[in-house]
């Protein structure tokens, strides 16, 4: 019997090796039901199965195969009908009206009674949704309705949300897991144990949980959505997920084709896999899958434009930041060329209302003249910035740090933990600190809030104390525009007022990067990075 590897030996040998010899040694041993089940490893644990406390991407994965709502997101981020196979919005956008699917059933429980499921009705909707913002469950998700005046079932098949006042991005914010429909029967028997005990409607029903171990579901027969083709979905018998707590032994697992998938590149093992510009690398190319695009989330420096210090309050300054480092080479150097550098605005490529040519790009003589002319009229002669980072990021501020200095800049660089920055932030101790926002919801506005003056922190995420007037005037005026297309060019005017103004430094906008085994079909990817397996074939 052949004994397996310790971990002493393990850390003497280079991650290659053993790599190598997983790759070298496999062999196609697979039975057929094997490739009919898609296994994945979460490293970050699943907190519930229940849709109201689905808000970190483990719970979301996880969720999202065993739920749906009135409506759901395609690839490119549209809104699509789900339960819902229709809808119309009032004409003061007040009044949503949805049309429901007659054949759409719950997962079989027991709890049925005599047929062990039964349809889902506009009374469930009413139910769940109300449900959501129930002060007694304390879901994380009761926020998505706060400008929600009421729900009503009209009759079984037609639902109605009533709003307070007109919310353009309202269906993007329907098609979140929190917005999932649960039977109240099954609910109200299990209580908070809904967590465990799961019953939705979605391309999988749940099968077995062992807590930080093993999850598994299994195909739902009785599943409602059908492909272009007219075949029943989903494809796969079942979904099996493992927790190894660590990316590099879920990379290991990957490599010798104990999963099918890998989501983000870890420090552990990105050079192993990846070339400097971002290639998968000879090793991999015959068994590997890579697929990238673009992910919403900004990641940027934030100047905190209430403070005392002349550099911070000075426009000068934060163009000059702005103009003084070279992102394309630090995304190639820092992240193996994965991420896009941001010569755009605060709005992510891959949202509607990006514009790539209303930010900055790498002009080292501009900074320095922009350096000048601060030192010129201020009569300060050594200006000096400090950015507060946590570890993660510590190389990217340093690189930062390093290009400025040569613009004539000082800059000095300060780590705390995560905590301590996030409340810090938010009480306005900081002058220049390191952040990143991801979507809540697949619309800009959802970015432009950063800068509405109405919402400065702590009591909201304009964490730089951006105040304009124009700027706050055309925010409001979004709200009342419901022609989709009208709505993204008045943001793309916010966004590039912002960078005119210069309150923040956009560093990159981050991309989803995943990893496949060659048997693996139909994945895809996505903006909001959702993990979406009823379209996914193995062969």
């Amino acid at each position: 019997m052949i004994k397996p590897i310790s971990k002493q030996i393990i850390s003497y040998l280079s991650i290659s090796c053993i790599l190598l010899l997983m790759l070298s040694c496999k062999k196609n041993t697979k039975s057929h039901n094997e490739n009919l089940v898609f296994r994945y490893n979460e490293h970050k644990n699943i907190g519930s199965l229940d849709p109201a406390f689905s808000k970190d991407i483990a719970d979301i994965w996880a969720t999202n195969q065993l739920f749906n709502g009135l409506v759901q997101m395609d690839e490119q981020l549209n809104v699509q009908p789900c339960i819902s196979k229709s809808w119309t919005i009032s004409e003061d956008a007040l009044t949503y009206s949805f049309l429901l699917r007659n054949d759409v059933y719950f997962h079989k429980d027991p709890l049925f009674g005599k047929d062990s499921t039964r349809t889902v009705t506009a009374n469930d909707f009413q139910y769940s949704l109300n449900r959501l913002i129930d002060k007694q469950i304390a879901s994380p998700g009761s926020w998505v309705f706060d400008k929600v005046e009421g729900f009503k079932a009209v009759n079984d098949t037609l639902f109605q949300i009533q709003l307070k006042q007109p919310f353009p991005a309202f269906l993007g914010l329907l098609t979140m897991k929190y917005c999932s429909v649960v039977p109240k029967e099954i609910v109200e028997h299990y209580g908070s144990d809904f967590r465990s005990h799961p019953i939705g409607t979605g391309p999988f029903q749940f099968k077995r949980w062992e807590e930080n171990i093993k999850l598994v579901f299994r195909k739902n027969p009785n599943y409602f959505e059908i492909d272009k083709q007219g075949k029943k979905l989903p494809y796969l018998e079942a979904v099996s997920v493992t927790f190894l707590p660590d990316k590099q032994s879920e990379f290991l697992q990957f490599a010798q084709g104990n999963i099918d998938f890998v989501s983000g590149l870890d420090a552990s093992y990105k050079d192993e896999i990846l070339t400097a510009n971002g290639q998968l690398r000879d090793l991999y190319k015959n068994e590997v899958n890579m697929i990238r695009g673009p992910y919403l989330n900004t990641e940027y420096l934030a100047f905190y434009l209430d403070s005392e210090v002349s550099e911070i309050q000075s426009e000068l300054i934060r163009k000059a930041v702005n103009y003084g480092f070279d992102r394309k080479k630090m995304m190639i150097y820092l992240r193996n060329g994965v991420g896009i550098p941001a010569t755009g605005g605060f709005i992510p490529k891959g949202l509607p209302g990006y514009n790539e040519t209303i930010g900055y790009n790498y002009q080292p003589e501009k900074a320095k003249q922009l350096i000048s002319q601060f030192k010129k009229e201020t009569g300060i002669k050594s200006p000096e910035i400090s950015i507060t980072t946590t570890g993660n990021y510590l190389s990217f501020c340093e690189y930062i740090q390093r290009e400025l200095q040569k613009m004539g800049l000082i800059v000095n660089v300060d780590v705390i933990p995560a905590a301590t920055l996030k409340d810090a932030k938010a009480n306005g101790k900081l002058n220049l600190f390191r952040a990143s926002w991801v979507a809540d919801y697949p619309d800009a506005e959802n970015y432009l809030s950063l800068y509405y003056s109405k919402n400065f922190a702590p009591n909201g995420p304009n964490y730089s104390h951006f105040k304009n007037a124009d700027f706050d005037k055309w925010y409001e005026e979004a709200f009342t525009i419901t022609d989709t297309k009208k709505r993204e060019v008045l943001y793309a005017k916010m966004d590039s007022l912002v960078m005119q103004k210069a309150p923040v430094v956009v560093m990159f906008y981050d991309e989803v990067v995943r990893f496949t085994r060659k048997n693996v079909k139909g994945l895809g990817i996505n903006p909001i990075n959702l993990l979406e397996l009823k379209q996914v074939e193995k062969n």
